[in-house]
């Protein structure tokens, strides 16, 4: 099934019924008075999270969405039918925007949060409400107000703990179908992957995760080249990056110190705050590699980018060094997990 990261919705709440002019009109009963009664508010819509989502593909097929409206009040004091309330399902992690002014309207991230995207109308007054004391027979009455209406855009992030970056072709969608069920398109050329796709890393009872691989970035991805640029929102909440390098075609004359160097400069240019996450070093298709070029590898590349973090060598083709890589990562993104528990407890 086509992946759908995106979509525009047309919203409309009901309106609110309309109040009642009417009087009490019963034999041997000469000055019944008003009984007109208020009308309905019209029906509101919420969007809602439901857990067996994970695309917005059904907004395709369906885009325009309406609440019923309020029932007119009646006499003998009966008051309209409130419209009943439409719930639209979406999938966790979607942002909703209005598409009008670009305004963040909320955040749909956990099963069951109810978002309200357009409130019903009030309902109008019957004649009996402005009954008084000076003024015993009011012809007054008032109409229902119109509900919201509004154009919506939704994006969906993919609710991810680690994330894959790097150039095309640098394994990202082997390493994913190594360590998790996940089968994405493998080939040999460039843009094999052309939409999100997510694993389910499992270590044990109670030990997993979710990784998610993305397009591969390539130089000028800020400015509209190549597809992993228009995909990085789905990497935003994520704990932990993986940058995962192709080097297999090292030699004397090519480092891949320019690739990393390529991928971090456009990652710093779509969002500083994703550029500064904790990201580690993955050096992939190792195992074709020369042993005396790969003995000295992560030590050369530390050196000349004055690299802090980790760096793994893999091989996601024959699986080498890929549970030790998940088993680190696990303990890692568990600890941040942790960090960010006590935070929220101090704060």
């Amino acid at each position: 099934m086509k992946f759908v990261d995106e979509a525009r919705i047309n919203v409309a709440a009901g309106k609110g019924g309309d109040g009642c002019l009417s009087f009490r009109r019963e034999k041997f009963i000469e000055f019944g008075g008003p009984d007109g009664g208020d009308g309905g508010d019209g029906g509101s819509i919420f969007l809602t999270v439901d857990p067996q989502l994970n695309t917005l593909i059904d907004f395709r097929y369906r885009r325009h969405f309406k609440a019923p409206n309020g029932r007119s009040g009646m006499g003998r004091d009966r008051y309209g039918k409130t419209g009943e309330d439409l719930e639209i399902r979406v999938p966790g992690g979607t942002y909703i925007y209005d598409q009008a002014t670009s305004e963040l309207i909320g955040e749909l991230l956990a099963p069951g949060t109810r978002l309200l995207v357009a409130k019903g109308g009030r309902h109008g007054l019957g004649n009996a409400t402005f009954k008084s004391s000076t003024n015993r027979a009011p012809r007054r009455f008032t109409t229902g107000f119109p509900g919201e209406a509004r154009e919506l855009r939704m994006e969906l992030k993919l609710l991810a703990d680690v994330g894959l970056v790097g150039l095309p072709n640098a394994g990202k969608s082997t390493l994913v179908s190594r360590v998790s069920a996940a089968r994405p398109k493998i080939a040999d050329y460039p843009f094999t992957t052309l939409n999100p796709v997510l694993g389910v890393v499992s270590l044990g009872p109670e030990r997993s995760f979710v990784l998610a691989d993305i397009p591969g970035i390539i130089e000028g991805a800020a400015e509209g080249a190549g597809l992993g640029l228009q995909f990085l929102r789905h990497i935003d909440r994520t704990r932990l990056l993986l940058h995962v390098v192709d080097v297999s075609a090292m030699d004397p004359e090519r480092e891949p110190v320019p690739d990393i160097r390529t991928v971090a400069a456009e990652l710093k240019k779509h969002n500083r705050k994703l550029a500064a996450r904790e990201r580690w070093l993955v050096l992939n298709k190792a195992d074709i590699l020369p042993p005396e070029v790969r003995a000295g590898l992560a030590a050369k590349i530390r050196a000349k980018l004055r690299w802090k973090g980790p760096i793994y060598t893999v091989s996601a083709a024959t699986g080498e060094g890929c549970q030790e890589l998940m088993v680190a990562v696990d303990a890692r993104i568990r600890a941040v997990a942790q960090e960010a528990a006590e935070l929220s407890v101090k704060a």
